[in-house]
Formats: structure tokens, C-alpha cells, sequence
């Protein structure tokens, strides 16, 4: 399992954010309802995670917004023809798709849609080595997705 909550004591603070906010609002917005404005999932993601890193937090959050304009997810699924488009794709095909591109699988994690009849693509997860700058193999994931049948819809957003 990768390391979670690694300094309890070193809590987010926004006003660490300052030059950030703006960015993140639109590349790292919460997709939760009600969504509200991010801060929340950012905070989670940096208790969580970002204090294990080696990183400060705004070092933390710039350089996640750089790997993000540099690891195009969606253009990645898209070259393989996989669009969030409401449709249904196989699980296999999406992590092959995305395992080519980055040189390791990552996590993918599904949920059930609001009517609880169709899995779809929750999340995508992308380990990197501490300083950020590498994608490594995530530890302890498993080989399956997480909550996913064998084909998945890609809801649109």
C-alpha cells in the first residue's frame, strides 16, 4: 500500500494556495455533489498523500497541476477511442490503453451511477516516485479494477 497520512501535524491551510487557486479550480475541481469549490478534496489529497511527499504544499499542488498538463489522461483514453461519452468500454482496454502510455498500470476505481445500474469510471490513479517527477509502479494495487466489471461506462462530464 502506498503511504497515507505520513505527518498528521502538517494540515492544509489555503492560504498556502496563493497563485494556485484560479489553476486548480479548473484542473482539479471536486466532481462530488454538491461539488462546492475543491478545497475540501484538496485538503483531503494533501493530508493524505501530500504529506508524504518531500514536497511543501504549494510545491505539492504546482507540481501535480504540471504532471497533470503533461499526463493528458483523457487525450490518452481518447487515442484509443475511449471517450467520456456515456458509452460502455471494456476495463481491459482502458488500463492497456493506459498502461502503454504511462509504462505501468494504474489504479482505475468505479463506482455505481446514480440510478445503480451501470459501473462506470470513478477515478484514475498514477503513482509517482517522491520528488514527483517520475511515474513509478503503484504499490499494493490490484491487478483488477477497483469496483469494476468487465466493461465500464465513461460517463460524460
Amino acid at each position: 500500500m502506498q503511504p497515507t497520512y505520513c505527518k498528521p501535524h502538517n494540515h492544509f491551510k489555503i492560504s498556502k494556495m496563493t497563485g494556485l487557486n484560479s489553476r486548480m479550480q479548473v484542473s482539479w475541481p471536486s466532481l462530488a455533489c454538491p461539488s462546492g469549490n475543491g478545497v475540501k478534496l484538496w485538503s483531503n489529497e494533501w493530508d493524505k498523500y501530500g504529506t508524504c511527499s518531500r514536497s511543501k504544499q504549494h510545491e505539492y499542488f504546482e507540481a501535480a497541476l504540471k504532471l497533470k498538463d503533461k499526463i493528458d489522461l483523457i487525450q490518452i483514453l481518447k487515442s484509443s477511442g475511449i471517450k467520456p461519452d456515456g458509452k460502455f468500454y471494456s476495463l481491459f482496454k482502458i488500463k492497456d490503453s493506459l498502461r502503454g502510455a504511462l509504462g505501468y498500470e494504474p489504479g482505475v476505481y468505479c463506482n455505481d451511477d446514480k440510478s445503480g445500474k451501470n459501473n462506470q469510471l470513478y477515478q484514475i490513479s498514477i503513482c509517482f516516485e517522491t520528488s514527483g517527477s517520475k511515474v513509478i509502479e503503484c504499490p499494493g494495487l490490484p491487478n483488477a479494477g477497483v469496483g469494476c466489471a468487465s466493461k465500464i461506462k465513461f460517463p460524460a462530464f
